[in-house]
């Protein structure tokens, strides 16, 4: 069997999701299982909802906004009938008395945001029905089990795998349409799974079901050099070995999420990045492989927050000291980006999520004095050559920067 991952920008309306229809029409003929992603910009949305919620603002006008752009696309497929109606609106409500209750932010976040995930898969499976398919709606979050640790919800695997198993008989008879980023808990509340972590969710249930292939269905045609929307010239990889790929992921490449190609290698299950606008095209393959002299890649991480901990005894910093920050960091789930000492001075370079950050650091602060600068791009290198190195090395606003044998980051100041 095979699984598809469909991401938002190929079900953001009704012509998309005719083509995504029409991809599934030409692999109907063997076991598929569909994750699908919320449609277009609803995840970005329904985070609105959530901060105005948590700022006790009117978010009213940002649901019916989003409401009324499902309702559309539905309409636009004439998928009308007042019982799925009835589903779609009963969904809306649930995110209403989600983004108004009261206590911790991520836990309220989890529940709203995994909602366009939801719609998204209904509405497909629903289309999908409606043309002939022998298609079925799962939720994943019946299967994908985790902890409670919400927007980072770490995956119980066996459990997870225990809970998927049913599925391969239903995958002898239908396609199965289910949602990427959301799992469930033992308590039956929603997790998330990071943002943009539809590729993980397509990622644990091939492990899981031992699938042929996994195949993530893009806007661009295929794994390239660089985002081409920055730099137009970016090249398309043929094929991409397991561990470049996860490595281009840690770094912030964002054409596939960072969790998604460790249970994959350990399978030895390929994953394919192909153009949901031009199927034929050959896109890339990351598997098993070795690859002579790759080009630079170039990767570019926005919304950075740079903190620097400053030891207050005039005494410089030591093991002691950083495990006091490593601990603290941990504590607070927050993955260090890059990171760099001095003598009285330990700076890291973070991804900005107000919240949690600021939390952070208040943290550090019992310990240190901590400075902090926020919307930095943190551009990272790897495999340079002279020209890259010396054109990155050079950027102006350089506030950090670090260089190994084969990588070259650079945190920089957005002009």
């Amino acid at each position: 069997m095979k699984v598809f991952k469909f991401g938002g920008a190929s079900v953001k309306n009704a012509s998309t999701i005719q083509n995504v229809a029409a991809i599934i029409k030409e692999y109907a003929d063997e076991p598929l299982l569909v994750v699908v992603s919320a449609m277009g910009k609803t995840t970005n949305a329904l985070e609105q909802v959530v901060a105005l919620a948590h700022q006790k603002k009117d978010f009213q006008h940002t649901l019916e906004e989003i409401k009324l752009y499902h309702l559309q696309v539905i309409e636009n497929l004439d998928l009308t009938d007042p019982s799925f109606l009835k589903t779609i609106v009963a969904q809306f409500q649930e995110i209403e008395k989600n983004a108004s209750a009261t206590g911790d932010y991520d836990f309220i976040y989890d529940q709203v945001v995994s909602t366009g995930e939801i719609l998204s898969s209904l509405l497909l499976g629903k289309y999908l029905k409606s043309k002939g398919f022998a298609a079925e709606w799962l939720d994943a979050r019946n299967y994908i089990r985790t902890d409670e640790t919400y927007r980072e919800g770490k995956v119980n695997w066996e459990k997870t795998r225990e809970a998927v198993q049913p599925l391969k008989e239903i995958l002898k008879q239908k396609i199965v349409v289910t949602q990427g980023f959301i799992g469930g808990t033992e308590n039956k509340t929603t997790t998330t799974l990071g943002r943009e972590g539809s590729d993980y969710t397509a990622a644990i249930f091939a492990s899981c079901l031992q699938a042929k292939s996994v195949t993530i269905w893009k806007d661009v045609p295929g794994v390239m050099s660089a985002d081409p929307k920055r730099l137009p010239n970016a090249i398309v990889f043929d094929e991409l070995p397991y561990q470049e790929a996860a490595e281009m992921t840690y770094y912030g490449a964002s054409v596939i999420h960072p969790k998604t190609i460790k249970p994959l290698a350990n399978e030895n299950i390929p994953l394919l990045v192909k153009n949901f606008d031009n199927p034929a095209l050959p896109g890339t393959i990351i598997h098993a492989c070795k690859v002579e002299k790759l080009p630079p890649l170039i990767v570019f991480k926005d919304n950075q927050c740079l903190i620097s901990c400053k030891v207050t005894d005039y005494s410089f910093v030591n093991e002691h000291q950083m495990s006091t920050i490593f601990e603290t960091l941990s504590q607070h789930d927050v993955r260090i980006n890059v990171m760099q000492n001095s003598a009285i001075t330990f700076s890291f370079c973070v991804d900005f999520r107000d919240q949690k950050i600021l939390k952070l650091i208040e943290s550090l602060s019992k310990s240190f004095e901590v400075y902090y600068n926020t919307g930095l791009t943190l551009i990272t290198v790897k495999n340079y050559d002279a020209a890259t190195f010396a054109e990155y090395i050079s950027k102006p606003g350089v506030m950090l920067e670090q260089s190994s044998r084969t990588t070259l980051q650079v945190l920089v100041r957005n002009s």
